[in-house]
Formats: C-alpha cells, structure tokens, sequence
C-alpha cells in the first residue's frame, strides 16, 4: 500500500510541474492570442472569439470594451480580466473567456497574416504571395464602423509602420507572412 501511495504523490507532484511550466507562461507585447467566448448568444460569440495582435505597449482591443492590457498576465488572468470587463460593462452577464497565447515561431505564424483590432473577422487570413494589406483587411470583413483605415498599424519583426489604407499607393503594400495588422479605434475626429 506504502509503494502505491508514493507512486501516486509522484505522479500528482509530476503533474502540478508539467502544469505549472506551461500555465506560467506569460502573454508578451508583439505576440497574439487567441480569445473564445462561451455563455452567449451565437451571433455574439463570433464578433468576440479570434486571434487578437498586442500593440507594442501589451494591449488588446477588444470589441464593445476596447483596450485591455494583456502582456505580463497569464492567459488564465486575461481571461479573467476579459471576463471582468463585459461584466463590468453591463455587456454580458455571464461570459466563459478562454485565451489560448500564440507562441512566436509556430508553423501556423509562417503561412498566415493576422488581423485584429476594429474589424468584422478578427484572425488569421491566409497568406499568398502578393497578398497587399488592403486586401487582407478585406478578407478579415473590412473594417467596423469604429475602426479607422487612416492609422492601421502593421506590425512587422518587432517594428511598426502606421499606414493610411484610404490612399491608393498604401493599399498594394506587400505583406509578408507572419505581419500583423491592427485596425485602431476612430479618434475624436473620426479618423
């Protein structure tokens, strides 16, 4: 009986360690993750779950809440935070978040671009060769009626360009797999 009650300690103490080096694992600025939403209506559900770029300053924008500081937490405290806001917001009464961090240097980073912020379909939009910004912003639903084409923000290797995807030029910019786009917030001006 001894012998089995040591196997199972191991087994649990092993468990608690496996669970705890990947649970640890903290949400950095310029990486993605990807958000869920459960208890609520369909339709709702689809304007909420998606892959979400971190401004370099560690925010997510997310729809009806906007900006939520997601770098330094783990997924499980982001998604309480989320969980928090609707909440707090009067939005949704009884939201399930799941948040799943996307880790830089996965095969699905190398065959996609990712689309996020002020727009219909956040997430990952197929990447091809020529595939410009203003064309993946189109495959993502284009922009909501919050969201500003004169400041998207293209996240590239650790660097940011803000671009004015309302002039012609700006529309063929190339992509290269793994770019991610933020379509921002209107300002008070309403660009």
């Amino acid at each position: 009986m001894i012998p089995t009650l040591y196997k199972k300690i191991i087994s649990i103490f092993a468990l608690l360690c496996f669970v705890s080096t990947f649970a640890g694992a903290q949400i950095k600025a310029g990486s993605s993750v990807e958000i869920s939403i459960k208890g609520v209506p369909e339709n709702e559900s689809s304007k909420i779950t998606g892959i979400y770029p971190l401004s370099d300053s560690g925010f997510i924008n997310m729809p009806f809440i906007g900006n939520i500081k997601a770098s330094g937490l783990e997924p499980h405290q982001l998604a309480s935070v989320i969980q928090d806001a609707y909440r707090s917001a009067q939005i949704y009464n009884n939201p399930t978040i799941q948040v799943i961090s996307t880790r830089e240097g996965s095969s699905v980073l190398e065959e996609t671009v990712f689309v996020g912020g002020q727009i219909r379909k956040p997430g990952p939009v197929s990447y091809q060769s020529g595939l410009t910004i203003y064309q993946a912003v189109q495959a993502a639903g284009g922009a909501t009626e919050f969201g500003s084409l004169k400041r998207v923000k293209l996240h590239r290797g650790g660097r940011l360009v803000t671009l004015d995807l309302t002039d012609s030029e700006v529309m063929r910019y190339l992509l290269r797999p793994s770019d991610t786009i933020e379509v921002p917030d209107k300002n008070l001006l309403g660009r």
